[in-house]
């Protein structure tokens, strides 16, 4: 692979299915951030042999720099949650135009996460993760904004555990998101980090066909698959 550490998500979703190997006892939940994350989820809940789901989110990119992320919308069993970076929102507010700026980003990213919550449910209902031990996926963690997102909205759902889970991160956003969360597996924290996908030699766009797929393909676990009240069928 050459200077790779992994060849794409799956890859990197079944070396890191290896470090959570531990949790297999406590019947986890495990929750891919679409679109990138639910590729290596879904090697995660094949190997733990337990139930897929996603936490859906949408990263607010600053003006004029749409990959830095000044904040970050998450859904969950239909609770919205929303994370500000703090010292991009004061950088913001020099702009001009910055509150409508981020007003027009908001309302543009919500619209998009209530379309992907609506796409994605027409496979998979949401699981009930109040109770449970939760493993919560994405493809890499660079500034982890939107695994902050998705580990506020999941607190107010009151899991057992929540784990988060990468295959790789920079070691400044690892360590932030230490403190909110019961643990962090990340085995690759290079010190020169520069960017998730340069860690992949395929890093290609996931589409929503391919999130779907393997929502609807997933196993269900050991116990069934819990289900939000008022969905059972």
């Amino acid at each position: 692979m050459g200077g790779y550490r992994f060849l794409d998500r799956r890859d990197a979703g079944r070396e890191l299915a290896g470090c959570l190997e531990g949790w297999k006892p406590e019947s986890p939940l495990v929750l891919g951030l679409p679109r990138g994350g639910v590729p290596v989820a879904a090697e995660i809940s094949k190997a733990l042999e337990a139930p897929l789901d996603v936490v859906v989110v949408r990263k607010l990119g600053f003006p004029g720099h749409p990959e830095t992320a000044m904040a970050a919308l998450a859904s969950a069993a239909g609770t919205t949650k929303l994370v500000q970076n703090q010292d991009l929102m004061v950088e913001l507010d020099r702009l001009k135009d910055g509150h409508r700026l981020f007003e027009e980003t908001l309302s543009r990213e919500t619209a998009e996460l209530a379309r992907r919550d609506k796409e994605y449910r027409s496979v998979s209902p949401p699981l009930m993760v109040r109770g449970h031990t939760v493993i919560v996926v994405d493809d890499g963690l660079a500034t982890g904004a939107t695994m902050r997102a998705a580990v506020a909205a999941l607190h107010t759902l009151e899991p057992r555990r929540i784990i988060a889970a990468v295959p790789v991160g920079a070691p400044a956003a690892v360590a932030q998101l230490k403190g909110l969360v019961d643990e962090v597996v990340c085995p690759w924290q290079p010190e020169n980090f520069r960017a998730v996908g340069s860690e992949y030699e395929q890093f290609g766009q996931t589409g929503d066909d391919e999130v779907r797929a393997l929502l609807a393909g997933a196993p269900v676990g050991r116990y069934g698959r819990p289900r939000e009240r008022g969905r059972e069928t």
